[in-house]
C-alpha cells in the first residue's frame, strides 16, 4: 500500500513542457514523426553531432598523461575561465585588461544563471528581476528559486512577429532604479527576435540612466549568426561604457557539449578589488551547492580556445551549423511560398538562432501533433535544427493544412 509510504502526499509533477515533447514524441511509431522540440543540433540526417574539433581535444586530453582527475578549485580551471571571459568580452576588452571580470565555472548556462542570482539575492540591493516575454521556460524558475521576484517586459509584437520596442522601452523605463534586467545575448530563446544594433545602443543608454543592472544570457554565441563576435556585440558595448553587468555563457550549443554542462558566469566590476571581493562570496555560493565544478569539459573547452588551429577548425564548424539553421529557414520559407500557404512567412527568415517562433496556435500545433505527427512545444516554437531538407516538405503540408483548417 502506498498509503504507508511517508511521501504518500506528494503528488504526481507535470512533465517539463518542453522536456516532455520528447517523451511524447518517443512513444509515437508513426515512421514520418518529426521532433521539433529539442534544443539541440541536429546534422541533415537527424543524428546528434560531435564536433571533429571536440574529438581531437579528447583525444589530446586522454594522451596527456598529466592530466589528472583532482578536484578543481570551487571556481573551476583557471584557462577555461580566463578564455571563456576573453570569447565573449573580447580580447582586447579594457574590462578585462583592468582586471575588473571575475569569472566562475558553473554547470552549464542554467547553473551560471543560479549562481550568479543567489549572488545577486544575497549582495545587490535590488531583488527584482525584469525578463522579457516570452523568455525559456526555465528563467523565471531558476530566478524564483535563487531568492528574487520576478517581473516581465514586453519583448515579442505577435502581430509582427518581431520585436516590441517600444513596449520593451516603456516596460524598463518604468522599472524602479536599480533593478536586474535579464537580457539574452543573441538569438532569443523562444522567439529568434533579436534587437538591431541600434536598438541595443537604445536599451544600454536607458538602461544605464536608470541604473538597471544587466544580466546577460549567452547560450548561443557564434550559434546565431555563424560570427562569435558579431554574436557578442550587444554584450561588449554593455561593458565598453565602463559600467557593471552580469554574463552567464553556456557551450552546450556552440562546441556541442550538451551533456557535459560546461558554462560560466562573469561579473564586470567597477573595480579590480571589487572584482576580487565578488569572487570571494561567489566561492561561498558555490560550496555548499555543488563543491566544485567538473573538469572534462572545462578542459575540451580550454584546449579548443588556446590552440590557434583548434580555434579555427572550431570556428569552421560553428558556422556550418549555423549555416545549415539559415539554410533551414530558407527552404520552409521558399516551400510555404510555393503552396501559397496562407500568412506571411519572412518572420521565419528574419529570425535567429535555433529557435522559430511560428506563430501557430496551439490548436493548430495540436492538431500538427495528431494527424501529421509533428512534435513541438504549445507555443509554436520550432527548432530550425530539429529540421532538414527531407523533412521540409512534411512540415510545410503540416502548417498547410493547420493553417487552412484554423485560420
Amino acid at each position: 500500500m502506498d498509503s504507508d509510504s511517508v511521501f504518500a502526499s506528494v503528488v504526481r509533477a507535470p512533465e517539463d513542457p518542453i522536456l516532455g515533447v520528447t517523451v511524447a514524441y518517443n512513444k509515437d511509431t508513426s515512421p514520418n514523426k518529426l521532433n521539433l522540440g529539442v534544443g539541440a543540433y541536429r546534422t541533415e540526417e537527424g543524428k546528434p553531432l560531435v564536433l571533429n574539433v571536440v574529438r581531437k581535444a579528447e583525444q589530446h586530453l586522454v594522451n596527456d598523461k598529466s592530466q589528472i582527475k583532482e578536484y578543481l578549485p570551487i571556481v573551476g580551471l583557471a584557462d577555461f575561465n580566463k578564455l571563456s571571459a576573453k570569447l565573449i568580452f573580447g580580447a582586447d576588452s579594457p574590462a578585462i585588461q583592468q582586471n575588473r571580470v571575475t569569472t566562475v565555472q558553473c554547470l552549464s548556462g542554467t547553473g551560471s544563471l543560479r549562481v550568479g542570482a543567489e549572488f545577486l539575492a544575497k549582495h545587490y540591493h535590488q531583488r527584482t528581476i525584469y525578463i522579457p516575454t516570452p523568455t525559456w521556460g526555465n528563467h523565471p524558475k531558476i530566478f524564483n528559486l535563487a531568492g528574487l521576484s520576478v517581473k516581465t517586459y514586453r519583448y515579442y509584437d505577435p502581430a509582427t512577429r518581431g520585436l516590441n520596442f517600444q513596449g520593451l522601452l516603456e516596460d524598463l523605463g518604468a522599472a524602479p532604479s536599480g533593478a536586474i534586467v535579464l537580457l539574452h545575448a543573441c538569438a532569443h530563446n523562444p522567439t529568434g527576435v533579436d534587437p538591431t544594433l541600434a536598438q541595443w545602443e537604445q536599451i544600454r543608454q536607458l538602461m544605464r540612466s536608470k541604473g538597471l543592472l544587466p544580466f546577460f544570457d549567452s547560450a548561443y554565441q557564434g550559434f546565431a549568426s555563424g560570427n562569435l563576435d558579431a554574436d557578442a556585440q550587444p554584450v561588449r558595448t554593455f561593458v565598453a561604457d565602463g559600467g557593471e553587468c552580469l554574463a552567464a555563457q553556456s557551450y552546450a550549443k556552440n562546441m556541442g557539449l550538451y551533456g557535459e554542462r560546461v558554462g560560466a558566469l562573469s561579473i564586470v566590476c567597477k573595480t579590480q578589488d571589487v572584482a576580487s571581493r565578488v569572487e570571494s562570496q561567489l566561492k561561498l555560493v558555490i560550496r555548499p551547492m555543488y563543491s566544485n565544478p567538473p573538469i572534462h569539459g572545462a578542459s575540451i573547452v580550454a584546449t579548443i580556445l588556446k590552440d590557434s588551429n583548434m580555434y579555427n577548425e572550431w570556428t569552421v564548424e560553428l558556422k556550418a551549423m549555423a549555416d545549415r539553421i539559415i539554410s533551414m529557414r530558407q527552404q520552409l520559407y521558399d516551400a510555404l511560398s510555393a503552396k501559397g500557404t496562407p500568412g506571411d512567412w519572412s518572420h521565419i527568415i528574419k529570425q535567429i538562432g535555433m529557435f522559430t517562433f511560428t506563430g501557430l496556435n496551439s490548436e493548430q500545433v495540436a492538431f500538427m501533433t495528431k494527424e501529421y505527427h509533428i512534435y513541438m512545444t504549445s507555443d509554436g516554437r520550432i527548432s530550425m535544427a530539429g529540421l532538414s531538407s527531407r523533412t521540409v516538405p512534411h512540415l510545410t503540408d503540416a502548417i498547410h493544412a493547420a493553417v487552412t483548417r484554423f485560420g
